[in-house]
């Protein structure tokens, strides 16, 4: 059986999605050999490659709200700090290293003074996980090794040539942004948030091309920052994943 890779993409709260892709694959005895993730494809990835199961993750997820993974800051950078998603990645799977996982596992994050892609694949996974979720404008950029990273979403928004470095030869990937109808924003987090997907979207049909599967559920109906869709964004992750691996594994 070939080495399996998955790389789960960015797409704020609709990483939802990737949950009940997990649950698909479980369902399908596919077992990752392989992991990487950008932004909150980088948390949930986390939790996967230290044996979170599909279910464990749902129940984490449903609990999740943005001040729960978001304190104010003095910073000049930014309003906001995401320093409590690294304590949420501490409190369920502990104070570990990416080298520690069951899976290996890559995250991906942004150097911002130069635009470069950083892959992150030692040293702690609560300060990966907040460098790749690090929105621009949102988050104060996290200082990691004298480089000043942000968001992977804008070098590598869906990690598929990562994943395939690291050693996988077949590779599912999710696209969270695809499918994706911008809705008229109702704050400033929206604006934001929209501001920056449409930049990435656009990269996202290079990075995908050498996919062996490519999910993009349609969740055209979903905004990027609600936390309240977290069920129905499991639910149509599923249901999409299933019908591509009908067709896929038939």
């Amino acid at each position: 059986m070939k080495k399996i890779g998955l790389a789960l993409g960015g797409g704020a709260v609709l990483g939802a999605a990737h949950i009940g892709v997990l649950r698909a694959l479980h369902e399908h005895n596919i077992n990752v050999n392989y992991i990487t993730g950008t932004s909150i494809g980088a948390f949930v990835a986390s939790l996967v490659a230290f044996g979170k199961t599909w279910e464990e993750i749902e129940n984490i997820a449903s609990e999740i709200k943005w001040m729960d993974i978001s304190g104010i800051t003095l910073s000049k950078f930014a309003l906001l700090t995401n320093e409590k998603l690294g304590e949420l990645s501490i409190k369920h799977i502990g104070d570990k290293n990416i080298e520690d996982a069951m899976i290996p596992l890559a995250i991906i994050a942004t150097d911002i003074s130069n635009g470069e892609k950083i892959v992150l694949n030692k040293g702690s996974v609560a300060t990966a996980i907040m460098a790749s979720t690090c929105i621009p404008g949102i988050y104060k950029p996290i200082e990691f090794d004298g480089k000043m990273l942000v968001d992977g979403g804008i070098a590598e928004n869906i990690p598929v040539k990562t994943v395939k470095e690291m050693g996988a030869k077949f590779v599912i990937a999710v696209d969270l942004n695809s499918s994706h109808t911008y809705q008229k924003p109702n704050n400033i987090l929206d604006i934001i948030l929209n501001s920056f997907h449409f930049l990435i979207q656009k990269t996202n049909k290079f990075q995908t091309r050498k996919a062996s599967i490519l999910l993009q559920p349609d969740l055209s109906k979903f905004n990027g920052s609600d936390t309240k869709q977290i069920q129905e964004l499991i639910k149509k992750g599923y249901e999409d994943a299933i019908e591509s691996f009908k067709k896929s594994f038939s």
